[in-house]
């Protein structure tokens, strides 16, 4: 609330840096202090048309219509140089009271400035710049367009399914890291280790409205919670993965193996795409693939997937019959003969009903004793990808006991995700220095699962998502590209393009 309330008052109050700028084109200085008024006093002093009034009422829009006015201020005392504009642009609340307060600077109304003729390098650098800058603001907080890039989501979105996420579905969010390098995420084009941005100004979560929230079955993209630490040459593997089956020593001094450990900030974290199973509050237990939220059974996604095993009577299955049944995925041969494939319902009753298949059933992992891969990663606990919890999904405001036998499902949440300083000393629990045995919780947090549930590293994996990670709702496939095939083959799947994802 008081971020809102500070940041409120900025847009309110921004026109003020023009108080002497005001002065010198003959309008009172108070104008550019009152809020609303200050922004048609504005553009009247430009001499701009009143409707740009209109755009400055848009989320994000507003940001660029005030990125341009500045600049038409700065035009006011013949500032036409790229840098000129770029400072006024950029460091407005030095440069725009430098130009009202300095003896050097002289104000000039519109009509009497020279109409100044752009050469065509110049205008193909304000027509990129343009172009750079209004791309950038709809990328950050309106949609934006991601690739498919693992089988975890088949089959309701695929390997080469080009897609927009909405990130206006549950409210834009301010970036952590404003300077970055444009249109990539964490790493520089044509490098693996390079970083793009720079933590030289970094902001906290902030999320300027909540349009909707995040509901179960929602397709959510979100920033990878595991991938706050990675080490560089392996990227594709979650950092605390490698401390358990490594260790740490070999981890963070083999650099040929594992590289570089570096940080990241939570906007420049892998985005993943998964399913939210469960939000805030719920309680979520996993009985034979079954999925239970708060003790009642849920339906399975549409499309939701299992590893099968398959027995046939020694004959082959024709590659034809698997692309009938829109069976995508590899298909493995089991030590006693049978098949592993993964199969939707549907498509494991199509292939029960050839004469040369004799079973298809689902393979379920039992509860399992000593289970170190699974979160929390507790020994103890007789879970699997298969049968799984009860687990409590943390709700923002909820007080929960902790003590060190239930410390591992929060430690993270408390230490990572929440910031604290977080210490066991014996039987004692030290939360920022102060023995503790409640913990309440500042954010919500959600529970992601693939609809291929055998194929796909989430939340029984790594835990929870909090709040802050979520970048928007997997929205609408305008383009399927099957990498397996060439153009001629089918490589364009036009039956999988223009389709709204569930």
């Amino acid at each position: 609330m008081v971020l809102e309330i500070i940041l409120t008052l900025i847009i309110l109050f921004f026109p003020a840096v023009n108080y002497w700028i005001f002065k010198d084109g003959g309008v009172k200085g108070y104008k550019s202090l009152i809020p609303i008024y200050n922004y048609f006093a504005w553009i009247r002093l430009i001499k701009k048309p009143l409707w740009w009034l209109i755009f400055m009422l848009i989320p994000f829009l507003n940001i660029f219509m005030v990125l341009l006015m500045l600049v038409s201020t700065a035009v006011l005392y013949k500032k036409y140089k790229l840098w000129e504009q770029g400072l006024a642009a950029i460091f407005p609340l030095i440069y725009m009271p430098y130009l009202g307060l300095s003896k050097k600077e002289k104000f000039h109304d519109r009509s009497e400035l020279p109409k100044v003729k752009k050469t065509v390098v110049r205008e193909w650098v304000d027509a990129i710049i343009f172009a750079v800058v209004a791309a950038s603001l709809i990328r950050m907080f309106i949609f934006e367009a991601y690739t498919i890039p693992t089988s975890s989501m088949e089959k309701s979105l695929l390997v080469g399914d080009f897609l927009f996420v909405s990130k206006m579905a549950y409210g834009p969010k301010i970036p952590n890291t404003p300077i970055a390098f444009p249109f990539v995420h964490h790493t520089m084009p044509l490098t693996k280790t390079t970083k793009s941005y720079s933590e030289i100004v970094k902001f906290p979560y902030y999320r300027f409205f909540d349009c909707r929230e995040v509901k179960r079955n929602d397709a959510v993209v979100f920033n990878y919670p595991d991938g706050d630490t990675v080490a560089l040459n392996a990227q594709n593997q979650s950092y605390y993965s490698l401390l358990r089956h490594y260790g740490r020593q070999r981890v963070e001094n083999d650099k040929f193996t594992f590289g570089k450990i570096v940080a990241r900030p939570v906007d420049k974290r892998e985005n993943y795409v998964k399913r939210c199973i469960a939000v805030a509050g719920d309680t979520l237990q996993i009985i034979n693939q079954q999925v239970y939220i708060n003790g009642k059974l849920t339906e399975n996604p549409k499309n939701v997937q299992y590893i099968h095993k398959v027995v046939t009577d020694g004959s082959p299955l024709n590659r034809r019959v698997l692309q009938k049944f829109d069976i995508t995925e590899e298909v493995f041969s089991h030590s006693d003969g049978s098949l592993l494939m993964t199969l939707t319902d549907k498509s494991a009753e199509s292939l029960r009903a050839l004469p040369t298949v004799k079973s298809v059933e689902k393979v379920v992992d039992p509860p399992m004793f000593d289970n170190g891969d699974i979160f929390p990663f507790d020994r103890n606990l007789n879970w699997s990808v298969d049968n799984y919890g009860p687990i409590y999904i943390p709700q923002k405001g909820i007080t929960v006991e902790i003590n060190k036998q239930n410390l591992p499902l929060y430690s993270r949440i408390i230490k990572n995700y929440e910031n604290n300083d977080l210490k066991v000393e014996g039987d004692n629990i030290l939360i920022n220095g102060k023995v503790a045995t409640t913990y309440t919780f500042k954010y919500d947090y959600y529970w992601m699962m693939g609809d291929n549930r055998h194929n796909s590293a989430d939340s029984r994996f790594w835990g929870f998502v909090p709040e802050d990670h979520v970048v928007g709702k997997a929205s609408f496939v305008w383009l399927s590209l099957d990498k397996n095939k060439s153009l001629f083959q089918g490589k364009i799947r036009w039956s999988k393009m223009f389709r709204v994802v569930k």
